[in-house]
């Protein structure tokens, strides 16, 4: 059985990612959503045409996570596309985010996606495709989003490093680095969207633009997928501060 997975599947990101690929995937028997939300993945899973799995299951849980891990042992599928978009933020000073704010953040964006990737991996064969979703905030350190930005910072260096080691195997593996999307995120990150600076503002990209550019981004076999020419000019700028720090 082939299957595609989507983490954070029900709602944002995650939710889009689901509608297109639906349109798009060959050789995929089912659509596996997962994420917190049981009422929405049923109601996406409905919407689909292939078929498709609603899983609700908490990424920050080892437990849950191992229970997963089982059933993909049990299943033994192909995993045809993988995608990690679970994720979650809180922007504000550091001083003044509470431990459960931090460790959420450590613990979907980090170390789920870490788990996730790995628990997955011996699933992907020759043909699969990875798309691990980290932000633009990769690219800098940023004021207020400290943690956040750190971690997603994880998540470029793990997958760029990742698709070096698999990429002998025919994975190929797409770091998507979207600047601002207009998605629940941006209000649960910031509590109020007044926050953002003028910047972020007017680079705020619509879900469905972000995500049309990843999936053909992966197809054309990039590594990374950055959409926009506002993030496009910093990913650029980044890459050169990095690499003249190598020299």
């Amino acid at each position: 059985m082939n299957i595609a997975i989507i983490t954070g599947a029900s709602s944002g990101l995650g939710k889009e990612f689901a509608n297109q690929l639906d349109k798009s995937l060959g050789h995929t028997n089912e659509i596996w959503l997962l994420g917190r939300n049981k009422s929405a993945l049923n109601e996406l899973a409905e919407s689909l045409h292939h078929k498709a799995r609603a899983i609700a299951i908490d990424l920050s849980e080892e437990k849950e996570l191992r229970q997963f891990e089982e059933v993909l042992m049990i299943q033994n599928p192909r995993i045809t596309v993988l995608v990690n978009c679970a994720g979650t933020g809180s922007y504000k000073p550091f001083s003044e985010q509470s431990r459960t704010e931090i460790e959420a953040m450590l613990q979907v964006n980090i170390l789920a996606l870490t788990r996730m990737t790995s628990i997955c991996l011996p699933y992907l064969k020759k043909g699969s495709r990875l798309l691990q979703i980290a932000s633009g905030a990769a690219f800098a350190p940023q004021k207020n989003f400290a943690v956040y930005a750190a971690s997603k910072a994880y998540v470029y260096s793990f997958s760029r490093a990742l698709t070096q080691e698999i990429k002998e195997r025919g994975i190929r593996v797409t770091t998507v680095c979207p600047g601002p999307v207009d998605t629940p995120f941006l209000d649960r990150a910031y509590g109020d969207v007044s926050e953002l600076n003028l910047l972020k503002k007017l680079t705020i990209t619509e879900p469905a633009r972000v995500v049309k550019k990843a999936i053909d981004d992966c197809r054309c076999g990039k590594k990374v997928s950055v959409c926009g020419l506002p993030m496009g000019l910093l990913y650029l700028a980044t890459q050169g501060i990095a690499n003249l720090n190598l020299l």
